[in-house]
């Protein structure tokens, strides 16, 4: 689900977006192809509606960058620890660039054995991980990621943050159009969300948020934690989810969870200490040559049903058509972040 823009926002060329992103963190000393790289993720996650997780995220990492928290040019280590199975040292790389590099590696790997999976250690925040399992799928594979974040989320039952957002992503090939993707929270929505709403003074939906009485609230300055996904009647299933995904993220992989994990926002010269987990599957070895052509037919067949339900990852596709037609809304409060960062960096602001 996309969230709400004000109407006095800005709209910028997409392209603009990303040469300026690729200008500042090229002076935050970041190497060409990564900073490259990291400016396009960002954008296409806007283009895709996702602007929690898009260029709103990049003065964050500037800010990082700048302190030392986040490395600008990480000696990331592979350690290959089987035939289909790797482990990925981060050194305490910017989140997307390390993710790219470890959702690479297991696609390598499912070419060459069937499977591949790949642990990441030592990182910080990949921003949308439907990026890597879409780049999975668009090479014939089917993809599946988890990544976990710090304390942000209110378990179950609980009153207090305990997990991150800590979401789930899986995509599939499908013949003469984009993947289908799953990319979702455990959360009733990001924490980047609650963020920008203080940025910008939005309220947030309605039970989404609660407060330090572990009251529901809608005023983001109150909120201390998002709910689990389900609301209050069902929210034992994100729970149960986001603690799964802690579990594989963390400490099957060698990193810290839940609370122990150093905080995005709060202490901006830790490093996070993130892990993220990558499955890459070739699904010739499991009787899938016609996969994508089959996911083709699904789709088909499901937007013949009354409804015409569609599939996964499609509202996004209808974002990009129109973000790129009209641009990408920038809103007052974030507008100001960038003007200011153009000039700490010296670089031409984009609006």
């Amino acid at each position: 689900m996309s969230q709400p823009v004000a109407a006095d926002s800005v709209a910028v060329p997409a392209d603009t977006l990303t040469r300026w992103a690729t200008e500042c963190l090229r002076a935050a000393h970041m190497p060409e192809a990564d900073a490259a790289r990291l400016a396009a993720a960002l954008v296409q996650t806007n283009l895709w509606g996702i602007d929690s997780h898009g260029i709103a995220r990049l003065t964050h990492y500037l800010d990082r960058l700048t302190r030392g928290s986040i490395k600008a040019d990480p000696q990331t280590e592979v350690q290959r620890t089987g035939p289909c199975t790797a482990m990925l040292a981060g050194d305490q790389g910017q989140g997307h660039v390390v993710a790219y590099r470890a959702n690479a590696l297991a696609m390598d790997l499912a070419r060459e054995n069937g499977i591949g999976a790949v642990g990441v250690t030592d990182s910080s925040h990949c921003g949308a991980i439907g990026l890597y399992t879409r780049e999975a799928a668009r090479a014939g594979l089917v993809g599946i990621a988890f990544t976990h974040a710090d304390s942000i989320a209110a378990p179950h039952g609980g009153e207090r943050p305990f997990f991150g957002t800590n979401p789930i992503a899986i995509a599939f090939p499908r013949a003469g159009a984009e993947p289908v993707c799953l990319d979702m929270a455990t959360t009733s929505i990001p924490w980047n969300r609650v963020m920008n709403a203080r940025r910008e003074g939005h309220p947030l939906p309605a039970d989404v948020a609660v407060d330090v009485h572990g009251q529901p609230t809608t005023d983001p300055d109150q909120a201390i934690a998002v709910t689990p996904l389900g609301g209050a009647g069902y929210g034992h299933k994100g729970y149960a989810l986001a603690l799964m995904v802690d579990l594989l993220c963390g400490p099957l992989l060698g990193n810290p969870y839940g609370r122990h994990i150093p905080p995005m926002f709060a202490d901006l010269d830790a490093p996070r200490r993130i892990g993220a987990f990558f499955i890459v599957i070739d699904p010739a070895r499991f009787g899938g040559m016609l996969l994508p052509a089959v996911v083709a037919q699904m789709a088909a067949d499901l937007a013949a049903e009354p409804g015409s339900p569609r599939m996964p990852g499609d509202p996004e596709r209808d974002h990009e058509t129109h973000r790129l037609a009209q641009g990408i809304p920038v809103e007052p409060g974030l507008l100001q972040q960038m003007r200011e960062w153009s000039e700490r960096l010296k670089v031409n602001p984009p609006a």
